[in-house]
């Protein structure tokens, strides 16, 4: 669903403006430490699943519907890595809407599916290592807060092998 029912009646009053828009990230790793990480089909660029939250709705649900609703997985929500804004997080979509984000990244894990992009908000799918970043266009926040979410999973490894 590209646009939810709340957001086209806010556009329907303010038109193209700047809306500053609440959303959540899933940022999934595998077990060799390689992040997930979708082609958005409305501006063909590379970032970490994720979408609106919608009114009522809890950010850690909202990244659980999308991540199901976009690839066709269901995901346990492991921990939040971080609350990201600032410049780069503003678009202008290709019909004019300009938005500000303030994204909940959550750490995410499978735990039911294969990652299958819905072919309408989401066109690919791919694993990347932290190095394979640089070679996708992405969007401009990725490069801002995928060195932090590297880091987090980095350390909760370290943790893992130490109580294991």
């Amino acid at each position: 669903m590209p646009m939810s029912p709340f957001l086209a009646r806010l556009r329907a009053k303010v038109g193209d403006e700047l809306l500053m828009l609440p959303s959540a990230a899933g940022f999934v790793f595998d077990s060799a430490g390689r992040l997930l990480v979708a082609r958005h089909g409305d501006v063909g660029l590379w970032a970490a699943p994720g979408g609106g939250i919608d009114p009522d709705e809890r950010p850690e649900d909202a990244v659980v519907r999308e991540l199901r609703e976009e690839l066709a997985i269901e995901v346990a929500v492991r921990g939040l890595i971080g609350v990201f804004g600032g410049p780069e997080f503003r678009t202008v979509y290709p019909n004019g809407h300009q938005c500000a984000y303030v994204i909940a990244g959550y750490a995410c894990e499978i735990v039911s599916g294969t990652p299958t992009p819905d072919g309408v908000e989401i066109n690919d799918v791919r694993w990347v290592s932290e190095p394979e970043l640089g070679g996708l266009t992405m969007t401009a926040w990725s490069p801002r807060v995928l060195p932090q979410v590297f880091a987090w999973w980095r350390d909760q490894a370290r943790r893992w092998d130490t109580m294991h």
